[in-house]
């Protein structure tokens, strides 16, 4: 028997689901939430776009599988956007292969990197989008899906007890 349309993914639907993305050449398991990420579906892009358009339509207790070119939603890789320094001109602190550095250029603009390497004399950071120059496939499960309250709604996602969300912080990748 099919879902109620209730409980199908559409807008203003309250949607939580975890996913997992593996590289599609290797099946290297790139990244995992495990977690539930709660979101009001046409009101708040969490994940890519084709990955919101293949969720549409799904119900609760289904798995998808959305396979992603990192270039066409990242662009290809800027190996300007790789820099290598020695390590003791780098704060302690973030000194470990995966913590992210927030830097920002002479105009202001900010960019996150990620530490991709870190020996005892050199460090290097990497500016560009872990998904950047990779396909890979998303593989979702969809938890929940109800209709979103008005709060949800205004937020763009779950609002728990004494949170204060602003719709523009719960933008992710």
């Amino acid at each position: 028997m099919p879902p109620s349309s209730e409980h199908v993914v559409r807008e203003g639907r309250y949607v939580e689901l975890t996913y997992k993305v593996t590289d599609r050449k290797s099946g290297h398991l790139l990244t995992r939430v495990e977690f539930p990420l709660g979101y009001v579906h046409g009101y708040n892009e969490i994940l890519a776009p084709s990955v919101h358009m293949a969720l549409e339509g799904k119900s609760a207790g289904e798995v998808i599988e959305v396979a992603i070119d990192g270039n066409q939603i990242f662009g290809p890789r800027d190996e300007s956007l790789v820099f290598t320094d020695h390590v003791e001109n780098v704060p302690e602190e973030y000194r470990q292969v995966g913590t992210s550095i927030l830097m920002e250029n002479d105009k202001g603009k900010t960019r996150s990197f990620l530490v991709t390497q870190v020996d005892d004399e050199k460090l290097t950071v990497d500016g560009n989008n872990p998904l950047c120059g990779r396909a890979v496939v998303f593989t979702l499960e969809i938890l929940t899906v109800r209709e979103a309250t008005d709060e949800e709604t205004t937020a763009g996602g779950a609002i728990h007890a004494g949170a204060n969300i602003a719709p523009s912080l719960m933008r992710a990748v």
